[in-house]
């Protein structure tokens, strides 16, 4: 009885969890796609070159290591479809060139925008685009590279370690980690830090006296309008919410996945499943951390998705139920000297009094 417990107990662990990562993978799909598509079509937002590398690394990623992970994992997967060491060793490079290509992007759009932010009249000191994602791709390439010097997966009859943790790298997995986690979270921290320094100073700053401002003069009730409240607000607390965010979700997603590579082998096969689809969940948080958030992104959402929405009849408003027009309704036509409209005038204005308007028109 108690074997049959433990049993229906981990399945129905295996089976939320497969759940979980099969919605993690949904989301990823969904909104990295609707992200691109509304900053692909979005005049402003085309020279976001970093969003939209972010947008198509995460796509490559939720399209090719996910569902591996969701068929031929062990739990939170399926575990059905056994690959074989060429298949094995292809899914063990995408995985460990996919994952430093995004925390690089990711790195490189943090970058971009402090530069953005500190530096917003010096577009020399900005270095093309283009230079910085050859240079990401370059060292994703490389980092995927040293997977295939791991070593080779088992023979069939076991079933095969295709991860990055469990079977790839090798003693390369230190220097992986380091490039692919410890150097993004330190570029990523120092660009968010600067970020949130500039707008604290900025808080901080008294504001300017206006143009032909009076001064204020010295009486008790001036003293007491000037003082501090109470319960002061930490300055730049605002400003601190979107690096707040940004850090914080590097590190819940990637730190676990980081720690795992620099265990043994063998402690990192144990808590594989957990750390890589905490990992795989950053692919599902960036279109609504990096895409919703931002102002501009949500104003060409909202025009996409008004143009896309088919638009309600308006309604129409009934006045021949309005009081005045229903009553003018009931008594009928008006049997004046004109008969012209209702609501024509009887006599013009500059006309002397007796002389209507259609007696005027006919002479």
């Amino acid at each position: 009885m108690a074997n049959t417990t433990v049993l229906n107990t981990s399945e129905v662990a295996v089976s939320a969890g497969l759940i979980l990562a099969a919605v993690v993978e949904a989301a990823a799909l969904l909104g990295n796609g609707a992200l691109l598509v509304v900053v692909l079509r979005t005049p402003g937002l085309r020279d976001t070159l970093y969003l939209v590398h972010l947008c198509v690394v995460d796509l490559l990623a939720a399209a090719s290591i996910m569902p591996l992970g969701l068929l031929a994992a062990p739990p939170p997967g399926l575990g059905r479809v056994r690959l074989g060491p060429a298949p094995c060793r292809a899914a063990r490079f995408l995985s460990a060139a996919l994952l430093p290509a995004c925390t690089l992007g990711v790195a490189a759009l943090g970058l971009a925008r402090y530069r953005l932010i500190v530096h917003p009249l010096r577009p020399g000191a900005r270095p093309p685009p283009g230079l910085v994602l050859t240079a990401v791709w370059a060292a994703a390439g490389l980092l995927g590279a040293l997977s295939l010097l791991g070593p080779p997966p088992a023979p069939p009859p076991a079933p095969p370690r295709c991860s990055v943790l469990a079977g790839g790298l090798g003693p390369f997995r230190p220097l992986w980690a380091l490039l692919a986690f410890a150097l993004p979270a330190l570029l990523l921290l120092g660009a968010y830090g600067g970020i949130f320094l500039v707008a604290r100073r900025a808080a901080l700053r008294p504001p300017r006296p206006a143009r032909g401002s009076r001064p204020r003069s010295d009486s008790l009730d001036s003293r007491l309008s000037i003082l501090p409240p109470l319960r002061p607000r930490l300055p730049g607390g605002k400003a601190a919410l979107a690096p707040a965010l940004a850090v914080g979700q590097f590190a819940a997603c990637w730190l676990p996945y980081g720690c795992a590579c620099l265990a043994p082998a063998e402690q990192a096969a144990v808590a594989e499943a957990p750390v890589t689809w905490v990992a795989y969940s950053a692919f599902a948080v960036h279109p609504f951390l990096y895409g919703l958030l931002q102002r501009p992104v949500r104003r060409a959402l909202g025009r996409l998705a008004r143009r896309a929405l088919p638009q309600p009849p308006r309604a129409c408003t009934l006045r021949a139920w309005h009081l005045p027009t229903f009553l003018q309704h009931l008594q009928g036509p008006s049997l004046g000297p004109a008969l012209g409209p209702p609501g024509a005038p009887e006599q013009a204005p500059d006309l002397p009094e007796g002389e209507n308007l259609s007696m005027t028109g006919a002479t």
